[in-house]
């Protein structure tokens, strides 16, 4: 891990021209094995993430107000993408292993217990949304996509087979997706790496990172909506203002 860190750190000093450059290089997502034997969070370098997170959306947002063509403003919105991708897999890492309680409200890693709405409305607040955190965590899955997308951005199916499931997910846009099920909410990271479950719960009653043959919340749900939060050019936008998303109710 500390490896992958180090060449996301070159990342960020470097600026947003090394994320293509490194960007097969991004912090590893291979499934940890699923034993009882925890990981360990890792709340020192969470803490440093969130201030290059803050730091470096500063930079973009006044490269967005700078940009004067709309091709230049794509190229950041592109960058943002990128910078996101690259940084909330790894904000969400730093968790695993924290313990799982359904009243759970760490605010950091392994410091407490932490349930699924209030870990993912915690990486969305800590990667740099302007959002209300415990209201946030409070909400359905459905209301949590519906503070960062609109309806038609959504994809909700009932009763599908998991694995056409997992299979049409794989085959679709890469990106940071906040899945919802039916008692349960946590995050799915598509990219060339695969697709992978993060979220507070299951088995093992801890935040833990899942392939599709671990992910056993998502098999057992009927419900499932899923939504793209980065390839949303809206919610991008948001980001780097750092406007508020207000919790949909």
């Amino acid at each position: 891990m500390r490896t992958n860190l180090l060449i996301l750190f070159i990342i960020l000093l470097l600026g947003g021209g090394a994320v293509f450059f490194l960007k097969d290089k991004a912090p590893n997502l291979a499934p940890h094995s699923n034993t009882p034997s925890a990981p360990t969070p890792d709340p020192a370098t969470y803490a440093v993430l969130k201030e290059e997170i803050n730091y470096h959306r500063n930079k973009l947002a006044k490269q967005y107000l700078h940009a004067r063509t709309e091709q230049q403003r794509k190229a950041v919105l592109k960058n943002t993408r990128d910078f996101l991708e690259l940084t909330m897999p790894a904000l969400m890492k730093c968790w695993l292993g924290t313990p799982w309680d359904f009243n759970g409200m760490a605010t950091e890693p392994g410091k407490g217990k932490v349930a699924c709405g209030y870990f993912v409305s915690t990486i969305m607040q800590d990667s740099g949304f302007n959002i209300q955190r415990i209201k946030l965590a409070q909400q359905p899955s459905q209301n949590i996509l519906l503070t960062f997308l609109h309806q038609d951005q959504l994809q909700v199916k009932v009763g599908k087979d998991y694995h056409q499931y997992m299979r049409d997910l794989r085959a679709g846009e890469h990106g940071i997706y906040i899945i919802g099920l039916d008692k349960h909410v946590g995050f799915l990271i598509n990219n060339p790496q695969g697709l992978f479950f993060i979220h507070s719960g299951g088995k093992y009653h801890r935040v833990n990172q899942e392939d599709e043959a671990e992910a056993a919340s998502i098999r057992r749900s009927k419900y499932r909506v899923v939504g793209n939060l980065t390839s949303s050019d809206t919610l991008i936008k948001k980001w780097l203002m750092s406007e508020t998303f207000a919790t949909h109710l």
